[in-house]
């Protein structure tokens, strides 16, 4: 049977080239503090993206409605 190792969400991955071995270790506290305000800065830039996208879309939306055409003849007219 094989015995499956559970790791804590923080840890890194030391791989061995010449032997194939794979060593895991837990992060220290300092890492760890490293690696969640580098997770919180990628999480608030991605919510920051899809907002403004959102609000983009909705821009596009509202000028497609007040012209009173679809984004396929807008398309046409454009292309």
């Amino acid at each position: 049977m094989e015995h499956k190792m559970t790791l804590s969400r923080w840890h890194k991955k030391i791989y061995n080239a010449e032997t194939g071995e794979e060593t895991f270790i837990e992060l220290t506290a300092e890492e760890i503090k490293i690696a969640e305000a580098e997770e919180a800065a990628l999480l608030a830039e991605v919510e920051k993206r899809n907002a403004a996208q959102a609000a983009k879309d909705a821009d596009k939306a509202a000028l497609l409605a007040k012209l009173g055409i679809t984004a396929d003849e807008a398309k046409l007219l454009l292309g």
